[in-house]
């Protein structure tokens, strides 16, 4: 095809030499016709003196003449065959000249289907590709911007409560054991959410910005998801939670990586389990095919409005603020586990209504990790 292309230009420059050749042959032919004519009319009425009788007589003189003026004929002919492609060439180095000025709005009319055409194409992908890589930069600039804010707000807050009881603690008015008591656990509860919040920011950090590489294994999801819902036992009775693990196969083994998988489903019962207390019940599903497994996490507590459920999954992003707060929530969990669903190549979704909150996530049974462009099946 681009060998194709490469020949388009020198095939239309042969063809515009022929075409101005043909051309000036024919108007020799003419010329060379009608002064013979004319010359051998004066001869015979003896008009000696006569410029016409110059192109009646053979002579190197005249011959030169007639190249010369064939080469003439020749020359405007390509030049005027050639005019159209000189000037699209004009208008491909005013644009890129324009481009290396800065100016990325610039969009040429690919006119043809020769090597300028070709060039012309190109530089309408390179201008759009340079346009979505500024987007992103500047993309890029604002969500760390935003991050810093966030970031900056949410210590502050539990680092307020924290220096304020300390200092009621170490203050000049003596407290009573059962006050000192109470602040202390009030600080304590204050310091593992800020611990929780510089995980999740570290962790986010690392997971959005490529700093995490995946080791990836053969993972077997029924049994770590088994083995999770034992761990979080605890977490279930402190919430008076009953939890249920159902499956349509005693075990599925998929290619991911495990550190990650676990993080990432640690993020969903967890947040089922803070948002879930109302509903009394936490169900986890596993649906395995050859190809793809299904998971999904439902709790039965709190309703989400339908036009919130696009924003869960932004970093920062809390339903019900006050409600989050007393839950610990530091607004970064479903965002990391939205990054490593992504690194998978999988999907995730989620329903709210009164059927109970559905998280589902889609992942590939066989993974490759080499793969761009990843879709589901």
């Amino acid at each position: 095809m681009k060998n194709s292309l490469n020949g388009r230009y020198h095939t239309r420059v042969v063809v515009n030499i022929i075409y101005s050749t043909v051309v000036a042959c024919m108007v020799m032919v003419f010329l060379v016709t009608n002064l013979s004519m004319i010359g051998q009319y004066a001869a015979e009425r003896g008009m000696e003196n006569s410029l016409v009788l110059l192109f009646y007589r053979p002579g190197t003189m005249i011959v030169l003449l007639y190249v010369l003026l064939g080469i003439g004929v020749f020359s405007v002919s390509f030049l005027l065959l050639q005019s159209r492609s000189m000037r699209y060439i004009s208008r491909i180095s005013s644009a890129m000249r324009e481009i290396a000025e800065g100016d990325l709005n610039i969009t040429l009319d690919v006119e043809g289907d020769d090597e300028f055409a070709d060039m012309a194409e190109n530089l309408n992908n390179m201008v759009e590709e340079l346009r979505q890589l500024m987007d992103r930069e500047r993309e890029s600039e604002r969500t760390k911007n935003e991050l810093i804010t966030n970031v900056a707000h949410d210590l502050r807050t539990p680092l307020t409560s924290i220096i304020g009881y300390l200092e009621l603690l170490s203050g000049p008015v003596k407290l009573n054991e059962e006050m000192q008591k109470k602040y202390l656990d009030i600080t304590y509860k204050k310091s593992k959410r800020l611990q929780k919040l510089i995980e999740d920011l570290f962790g986010f950090t690392k997971l959005n910005y490529g700093k995490i590489s995946m080791k990836v294994s053969k993972v077997d999801i029924v049994k770590l998801l088994s083995q999770m819902l034992e761990e979080f036992y605890p977490n279930f009775m402190e919430k008076n939670l009953a939890y249920e693990l159902q499956s349509n196969v005693p075990g599925k083994v998929i290619t991911a990586d495990g550190n990650l998988l676990a993080r990432l489903f640690d993020n969903l019962i967890n947040n089922a389990i803070k948002y879930g207390a109302d509903g009394k019940r936490v169900l986890v599903q596993i649906h395995a095919e050859e190809e793809v497994v299904t998971v999904s996490v439902t709790n039965y507590g709190y309703v989400i409005p339908a036009d919130e459920l696009p924003l869960l999954f932004n970093k920062f992003y809390r339903v019900e603020q006050s409600r989050s707060t007393n839950t610990g929530g530091t607004g970064l969990g479903l965002a990391i586990a939205k990054n490593i669903v992504d690194m998978h190549g999988g999907t995730i979704q989620v329903t709210s209504d009164l059927n109970g909150t559905v998280f589902t996530v889609r992942l590939r049974t066989n993974f490759d990790i080499n793969r761009e462009n990843f879709q589901m099946p």
